[in-house]
């Protein structure tokens, strides 16, 4: 049977290797000279071991207390962080985190899974808009940490790779081959003047086949083949491909870009912005 190590004897083991005796350990732990003496005992005794030497003028470490210490430091260590972790306030409270729909997948999920996993203590409220909006929101101060995909970040933001932007339609659809092109986005997608001033440089015309702020309308006159979109590449919505050869003009590349509230602090927050560098990140 497996037998286990009493972290309040190796917590007093460490103190009086520190402190280099009992009492001045006692102290430290707010603990009486025998109480200290006592775990010590049992821990020898638990392990058939002496750890000190004790017909030394100074109290020391025999080679078994020497090498016990080094697991004592680590086991207390991951204690004391298990203990903050779960009951620290530090590691409570929420963050407001906003991210385009069309870049959530696929990493975010496990983004938020780990944070959870990290900080259980932690609440992280995700809101999944368009680029616009998510400034907005920020400005006014109702967003924490937000991703964007715009052509450059603005004073607060920081760019975290370049991204190219492709154009997007039914598969084995007809709709970029009619004349005007007609496009779907929804009014605020940031991605809807970039693309209109492609076609105008082009020559190419078009008009607009739906009207209004629902991004799934927009998707589904793509999905049906009644309209072409653009997106960024490798992010078509379902029932869509990248379309290429069709004569289409190309589209310039729009950076993903980190902006963080200056509110926004602490170790839980460093961990997030982290996770969306890396996977984000050029």
């Amino acid at each position: 049977m497996a037998r286990n190590l009493d972290l309040t004897a190796l917590r007093a083991l460490v103190a009086v290797a520190d402190a280099g005796g009992v009492t001045r350990a006692a102290g430290l732990l707010n603990l009486t000279q025998s109480a200290v003496s006592m775990q010590l005992k049992r821990l020898e005794d638990s392990l058939g071991l002496a750890l000190f030497l004790r017909n030394a003028r100074k109290l020391s470490l025999t080679p078994e207390g020497e090498q016990l210490i080094g697991f004592a430091r680590r086991m207390l260590a991951l204690n004391d962080e298990a203990l903050a972790r779960l009951t620290g306030a530090d590691f409570e409270g929420e963050i407001r985190l906003g991210v385009p729909h069309d870049i959530v997948y696929p990493a975010i999920p496990g983004i938020l899974k780990r944070l959870a996993a990290q900080y259980p203590r932690l609440r992280v409220n995700l809101a999944s808009s368009f680029t616009l909006p998510l400034k907005e929101a920020f400005a006014r101060g109702d967003m924490d940490v937000i991703l964007t995909t715009e052509d450059r970040p603005g004073p607060e933001g920081q760019e975290l790779s370049r991204q190219a932007l492709v154009w997007v339609g039914a598969e084995e659809g007809a709709a970029a081959r009619r004349s005007p092109l007609r496009l779907a986005f929804k009014d605020t997608c940031i991605f809807r003047p970039t693309a209109q001033a492609a076609l105008d440089a082009a020559g190419v015309q078009w008009e607009l086949a739906i009207e209004g702020e629902s991004e799934q309308a927009a998707e589904a006159m793509v999905a049906a083949d009644l309209a072409i979109s653009a997106r960024l590449r490798g992010r078509c919505p379902q029932g869509t491909v990248e379309l290429t050869g069709l004569g289409l003009p190309d589209l310039p590349g729009l950076s993903v870009c980190l902006y963080r509230a200056p509110t926004a602090k602490g170790e839980a927050v460093e961990a997030l912005l982290s996770e969306l560098s890396l996977a984000y990140g050029d």
